[in-house]
Formats: structure tokens, sequence, C-alpha cells
């Protein structure tokens, strides 16, 4: 007996809902398996990417700046510059994410990357350093935008929020990572005639090598191909995306049309800008805590190392709580609200005139708020992306906008500022604060127009449309009852324009 009855590409429904002829159970353990096989790959590509762009800021505290000669804001320079570059080929990168495969494309990148980082390790001069940064952003700039795509190929969207949630807990464990091992490999300093920071670079890039290896053989690049799979698993998890609503097989191919509406859609550059803010606080915590923890309190370069290791976890298990709490209820932008109020107050503590002891719960608390903040959006556009052009289109230019904040973020933490930092805790505290406040705005809006939907006062606007072309409106159609785009919610109506009928909920 088939696990998922055929269905109409409107007939709606949740995922995991009651219908006659759906196996509840059987989906259960068919995302578990899910999880098992993809999981901890996507988790180990990101833990490393993020380790490789980031752990520049461990390496500045053994001796990195006095080996190349750096002065002035050359270290923020080098920082800032990979941003370049990461930005120029985050789309490009998502487009030709297909046409490549997500299997060859995503260990060629991982691999390359590995290699240039380990290299860096080596360099001698400012020169070498700035180009080894240049030619890392061009690498990895795939990578996360491309994950966050890839996750959608396998997984509905009630469950999308939790598995790119992963992603951050991944960047999350860097951090920790990323100073339990500086921490360690900081004891090497001196081995071979070599200073700290280049055992630090080496020994984190060498593994990232042999993951793009190993990645050409772990990943699956769709469910049709996935070897893991049965015949049956794969024939029920084509049956259960085409239940989504405007899922249709047209809406999977990739289409320019579809590219260019992302660029039409004012919901996208709004998403896109309070990225940007959210991600001023993503790149300038995570790449100069160490720096800042040493900066409020009189500690070596290991223990500096060790206390960051915490905020990091905390980090990680909050947006592990948010993110199950989010896909349960199926929202997005109230809990991304909240905890950019989180942050709020925990740079608000920064700024203050306090001890060492109430500025490291400071940091906690940017921690707690921050990956759920910068995480949950990127499951929000996405979810209202059913077209695949839109979706790949709207997640890369999300993340290329903020990661633009990326070459921002170190020239706000300069070395003159310290032990304070007021200058960057304030643009921090603003931009997160801005971010905020375009996240409450669309969820207002958004729960507006829903109401509008749920009365039926523009049912009129699909008068005489076939189920066909309303399937392939995609998100487009929110300005019909059919597809109601929400922080939360996604509601299909499942009947005869010229005649009430039931509401179905797909979640978010």
């Amino acid at each position: 007996m088939e696990k998922l009855s055929q269905q109409s590409s409107l007939s709606g429904g949740n995922s995991g809902g009651g219908e006659e002829g759906y196996d509840v159970e059987f989906e259960k353990k068919l995302v578990r398996k899910l999880d098992r096989h993809i999981i901890p790959v996507i988790m180990l590509l990101y833990l490393f990417s993020f380790l490789d762009r980031v752990n520049i800021g461990n390496a500045r505290l053994y001796g990195l700046e006095e080996d190349l000669g750096l002065h002035g804001n050359q270290y923020q320079i080098a920082v800032s510059i990979l941003f370049v570059t990461y930005l120029l080929f985050e789309i490009p990168s998502n487009l030709v994410l297909k046409k490549f495969t997500p299997r060859r494309y995503i260990a060629l990148i991982t691999f390359i990357w590995g290699i240039i980082a380990t290299l860096t390790g080596l360099v001698h001069s400012y020169g070498a350093l700035l180009a080894c940064r240049l030619l890392l952003g061009a690498v990895e700039a795939g990578l996360f935008p491309g994950l966050t795509v890839y996750l959608t190929f396998f997984y509905s969207k009630r469950e999308l929020a939790l598995r790119i949630g992963y992603l951050f807990v991944s960047a999350a464990l860097a951090g920790a990572c990323g100073g339990l091992l500086a921490y360690l490999i900081g004891f090497m300093d001196g081995v071979q005639d070599m200073r700290g920071w280049r055992w630090i670079l080496i020994i984190e890039g060498i593994p990232t090598i042999i993951l793009g290896i190993a990645t050409y053989w772990w990943l699956a690049d769709s469910v049709e191909t996935a070897g893991y799979l049965s015949e049956e698993e794969k024939a029920f998890l084509v049956k259960r995306r085409g239940r989504e609503v405007a899922n249709t097989t047209s809406a999977q191919a990739f289409h320019w049309a579809d590219v260019k509406k992302c660029f039409t859609d004012w919901k996208c550059w709004a998403f896109a800008f309070a990225q940007f803010g959210i991600d001023t606080m993503l790149y300038g915590f995570s790449t100069f805590l160490p720096t800042i923890i040493k900066a409020i309190g009189h500690w070596s370069n290991p223990q500096v190392q060790a206390l960051t290791i915490p905020c990091y976890a905390l980090g990680a298990i909050t947006y592990l709580l948010i993110a199950r709490l989010s896909d349960a209820h199926q929202k997005r932008g109230l809990f991304a609200i909240i905890f950019c109020c989180i942050s709020i107050i925990g740079y608000g503590i920064l700024l203050s005139d306090a001890s060492s002891g109430v500025h490291y719960l400071g940091c906690f608390l940017v921690a707690m708020g921050l990956y759920v903040a910068v995480g949950l959006p990127l499951a929000w556009l996405p979810n209202n992306c059913p077209r695949y052009g839109k979706r790949t289109a709207a997640s890369g230019f999300q993340l290329t906008v903020g990661n633009a904040s990326g070459i921002m973020a170190p020239f706000i933490y300069l070395s003159a500022d310290s032990p304070r930092y007021i200058k960057g805790h304030a643009v921090s505290l603003s931009m997160v604060g801005f971010a905020g406040l375009i996240y409450a705005f669309m969820w207002f809006w958004l729960s507006r127009l829903n109401a509008r939907r749920a009365r039926g006062d523009e049912d009129h606007l699909v008068a005489g449309m076939s189920e066909e072309d309303i399937a392939e409106l995609g998100d487009e159609s929110y300005v019909t009852p059919f597809f109601r785009l929400s922080e939360h919610v996604l509601i299909i109506a499942g009947r005869d324009i010229n005649t009430r009928f039931d509401e179905r909920t797909e979640v978010l």
C-alpha cells in the first residue's frame, strides 16, 4: 500500500496530517533517516567553513600581526576583504548548484578552500595574507546558500527551520571549537620554529581538505538519486513534495523569469536589508569575541580562548531549542524579534560602566540572541518561495546583502577603541535594532494580509483561473486567496472559486 495518496497540487493539508492513505509514523521515521544521512555532513561542512573564515581572530592572539608586520587598520582589512569576493560569488554559485550537481560542486569548493585555508598559515607578508583571504571568500561563497537550498530538496517547509538551525549550531560549535583548538594549539608556539598562529591555521585547515574528498561520496544530489533511500521512500518523498502549494514540476525547474522576480519583490529586499543588520552582529561578535573578552578582564590568551567556549555553547543550545519551537508552532518572525531584543540587552550591558563579570554576562546575552535572530529569517524567506529559481535567487540575495556587513564589521572594532569598544557595541546594537524593526513590520503586515485573505476579501482576483494556472503562480499568488504569505502559516484555499470551501494550512 502506498504511504501517501495522490493529491491535487492545491490539496493542501498539514504535512503529517491524518488524511486517508497517509502514514504519519512512516514519515517520521523517514525524516529521521534523512537527518542521519544529511545533517552530519552539512554540519561538518559549515563548521569547517566558519572555522576557516573566523579563526584569524584566534590567530591574532598568537602573533599574526607581529610576524606579518601589520599596523594601523591592516588587520581589519585582512578580515573584511574576504567578504568582497564572498559577495561577488554568492548568487552565481547558487544558480549553478543544480547544473553541476550539489555533490560535485560542494565537494569541489570544500576541497579547494581547505587548501587555501591551510596555505594561509604559511604566508610571510601582508599582501599574501590578503590574496589568501580573497581566494577563500570566492570559494566559500557557494557553501551556505547552497546548503540552504539543498535542504529544500529533501525537507518540507515545516521541517526547514530546525535543519537550517543545525547550520547555525555548527557556527556556534566552530566558535567554541575554535577557541578550544586555539587554546590547545597555542602550546605549539615555537615548534619547528613556527609561531602559534601558523599552527592554528594549518591544523584547522587540513581536516577541510579531507572533508571535501569525503563529501563527494557522502552527499546525494536529490531524493531520486539518494542511494540510502528505498524506492518506496523515494516515491513517498516525491509525492510529499508535490503536496506543498505551488510545488509543481515546472516550479522545481530553473527559469530565469523566476530569478528576475526575486529582484522586483519588495519582501526580498526587506529580508535582505534586515539580514545586513543582523549579520553585523554575527561577524562582529564571532570575529572579535576573543578580543572583547580579553579587553574586559585581565586574562591570559589561553584563558580568553577558554572563556569564549561557554558563550558559543549557550548560543548553540538556545538555537536548537528555539528552532524546534519555531517548527512546532510555525512561527518565524515572533522568535526573531524576541531574540533581537535579547541581544540588544546584551550590547547594552557591554556599553554600561560595569565590572568585568557583568560585561561577560553581556557576552552571554548577545550569544543567546545571535543565532536565533540570524538563522530563523533564513528559513522564513525560502519558505515563501516555492519556485526553485526565485528561491535560489532570493536566498542568495538575502545572504549576499547580509554578508556585506562582513566588510564593515571589522572596522567598528578598532584597536584604538580598546578596552571598551564603545563604537563597535553601539553600532552592533543599532543594527540589530534596525533588523528587529523590519521583522516586526513584516510580521504585522503579513498577518494583516492573511486576515484579509481569510475573510475572502480578494476571492474575485482568481475568478476564471484554472487550478493549474494558480499553482504556477507560486508565491506571486499572494494577491489571491490561494497563497497567503505569512511569518508562520501558508493558507491554501482548496475549493471552487464560486463556493465557500475549507481552508487548510501548510506550515512555513
